[in-house]
């Protein structure tokens, strides 16, 4: 009895209509509370319950307090119920509610709304290739739906209702595509909806020592850069990130201070090139050291280089900059900058000052004693590893006279300490080195694993200089990734992985083709559509060309649209016999004698014969050869064609007139 009234309720419009709502709430269960998707598909779960009558619905009182609950634990969670995280959060259990008292074809209606509002939020905030087809199977479940809900009680299967809905995805595709080419884009509005709060992944603006290889472990991509002609060489590859200015002897932060900086000049090649960036829920734009300026006013650069987003990074982002490897200062260094860093907490790394005191006064300058700081990492039996041993509380101290084992963190953060405690102007820069290239589309893909920190110093008549301290320990570094340097750092499936060169050429054609779709889909904006419009012919593009190329890419989908429709209701195909019956039909149909839909040929020879007793013996003659020739033995062989003819030719000669 069960397992009866399930297969009867898997063919009704209620299952594809749960279908549909069900995949709206699973494109959402990584982005919405655990607690929302499961009280969405408790309720769905309840109501397909009581399609099975396994369990009694609950009336309206209970589903108003269910709502109530659900809603306010939903403003208590995200402190509003607008914004794209709050609203979808709202729309899964407003959704699921609405299923649970969802009776009539209007509310079937109302919850399909409800699940297409689910995949447009879903296309809003992601919109990575991998994601593609999983829209395209939830457009493809809600157009089932519809079909279903519109023909309920009108013996449409599930086979043709399926098909229906991917005949009008495949006819809507002309128009989409039309939509997406030639509609004017505005920036802002639409688009600029408030995000949720996300996981802060990457670089922040604080590094203890050792802090950074924590993200080593991390394969996943950071950002990635395309050049116009030739890259950096490798040990120029440095991305800039936060840099920290204050130092608690622990812990360095980054210390925003306003002062007009010293101008550069730059020495050497200038790069140009695209940065794509992942989201990161954070504020740092990384570009190629040193960038000369910002890239639009979406971000700022600061006294020292940075570039800094006004928002927070949430989605996908890409901008075009030019940076310096090589540069000078032109002018002192400002009092400001000073002051600040060559400031150290008085009561911490005593010996690590002491130690830069001694080697200072054995130079005579500032470039001579930061050799002698390398060198002393060099020869001193310092070690790079991913593991180093927990330090002290001067941790500075523990690290250059006890451990000497570390990352980058650790060299940096030592390095500029040295430098401080002997006066020289220094500060920490955190952000990556190197990048993966793929040869395919021709980028650097730069990977969390790339992360970095190095240091810069203020030198007389060169301004701030670029010194990598982790260089003078592993050399190999500024040439090769964490990873090709520890193998053993990583997973053996990893290993597997890199060590075999058709999975790494499947792993980077992977990662082209997301590159492309970011670039020619995912972000093609109202300049991407006037260059289009420039390379498809046409010198001066505006906006009264994108209208009038949309409205006739309008037009001619509505005229394919109505070709497809027209053969669709246009009868099927006709022989010569059945050709030339209709026209008989016709011909005593003018004649006052109508054919019924019921009537067949004898039938109609009667019927003919009742209303026109001048035509009786004729029309007779002509039904019943019909008839013969369609359904009789006469209608095989060569024979037939000729008694087709014959038929054909005496319909013709046939001569009726109004009674």
């Amino acid at each position: 009895m069960a397992s009866a009234i399930s297969q009867r309720l898997m063919s009704t419009p209620l299952a594809w209509t749960t279908a549909a709502l069900v995949f709206g709430i699973l494109l959402h269960v990584d982005r919405v509370p655990f607690w929302v998707s499961s009280a969405a598909l408790v309720c769905i779960g309840w109501r397909l319950a009581g399609e099975l009558r396994l369990l009694p619905l609950p009336n309206r009182y209970t589903k108003l307090g269910v709502a109530f609950l659900l809603i306010a634990a939903i403003f208590a969670r995200f402190q509003t119920l607008n914004g794209l995280a709050a609203g979808t959060a709202l729309l899964v259990v407003m959704g699921a509610i609405k299923l649970l008292e969802t009776h009539t074809r209007r509310d079937r209606y109302v919850t399909i709304g409800a699940t297409t509002f689910l995949l447009l939020a879903a296309c809003l905030d992601r919109q990575g290739l991998m994601r593609a087809p999983l829209y395209l199977v939830h457009a493809w479940l809600c157009c089932t739906a519809l079909a279903t809900v519109a023909q309920e009680g009108g013996g449409l299967t599930n086979r043709a209702a399926g098909a229906l809905a991917a005949r009008s995805l495949v006819l809507s595709l002309p128009l989409a595509v039309a939509l997406f080419l030639f509609f004017p884009r505005v920036v802002g509005g639409f688009w600029l909806l408030p995000q949720g709060s996300a996981a802060v992944t990457g670089l922040t603006d604080r590094m203890n020592p050792g802090e950074i290889a924590s993200l080593s472990e991390s394969d996943e991509p950071a950002f990635r850069v395309s050049f116009e002609g030739e890259p950096p060489p490798p040990e120029e590859r440095y991305w800039r990130g936060p840099v920290l200015h204050d130092f608690d002897g622990a812990t360095w932060t980054g210390a925003n201070r306003a002062y007009v900086p010293s101008p550069l000049e730059p020495v050497g090649p200038l790069y140009r090139h695209r940065v794509t960036l992942e989201p990161s829920s954070q504020r740092w734009w990384f570009a190629l050291d040193t960038v000369l300026e910002r890239p639009n006013r979406r971000a700022m650069l600061t006294t020292d280089h940075q570039l800094v987003g006004l928002q927070p990074v949430t989605r996908t982002l890409t901008y075009d900059v030019v940076s310096a490897t090589r540069h000078i200062s032109t002018g002192p260094i400002p009092r400001v900058a000073q002051r600040i860093d060559t400031r150290l907490p008085a009561d911490r790394n005593p010996r690590s000052v002491q130690l830069a005191r001694q080697m200072r006064a054995q130079v005579s300058s500032d470039a001579e004693f930061v050799d002698a700081v390398l060198a002393y990492f060099r020869t001193g039996g310092f070690e790079y590893t991913l593991t180093p041993p927990l330090l002290e509380r001067d941790s500075v101290d523990d690290f250059l006279f006890r451990s000497k084992q570390g990352f980058c963190g650790h060299y940096a953060s030592a390095f500029v300490t040295l430098m401080r405690a002997a006066g020289v102007p220094s500060r920490v820069v955190t952000g990556y080195l190197g990048g993966e290239w793929n040869p395919i589309r021709e980028y650097f893909i730069v990977r969390q694993s790339d992360a970095h920190a190095w240091a810069e110093v203020w030198l007389d008549g060169k301004g701030w200089t670029r010194v990598d301290p982790t260089a003078a320990v592993a050399p190999e570094r500024l040439r090769r990734g964490v990873f090709d340097l520890m193998p053993q750092s990583l997973s053996a499936p990893e290993r597997f992985v890199r060590s075999t060169p058709w999975l790494v050429d499947m792993r980077q054609r992977w990662d082209a083709l997301n590159y492309w779709w970011n670039e020619r889909v995912v972000r093609f904006d109202f300049s991407a559509q006037l260059d289009l419009l420039r390379r498809l012919g046409i010198p001066d593009p505006n906006w009264h060309v994108l209208g009038w190329l949309f409205g006739s890419a309008l037009v001619l989908w509505l005229a394919i649209v109505a070709w497809h429709v027209g053969r669709a209701l246009r009868p099927p195909h006709m022989d010569r016999l059945a050709r030339a019956y209709v026209k008989l039909c016709a011909k005593l149909a003018h004649a006052g004698a109508p054919r019924e839909l019921h009537e067949g040929p004898h039938a109609y020879a009667a019927a003919v014969a009742a209303r026109r007793p001048d035509l009786a013996d004729a029309v007779r003659s002509l039904l019943h050869r019909y008839a013969d020739l369609r359904y009789g033995l006469a209608g095989n062989g060569e024979a037939s064609r000729e008694a087709i003819a014959a038929f054909e030719r005496d319909v013709a000669k046939l001569r009726t007139r109004r009674p």
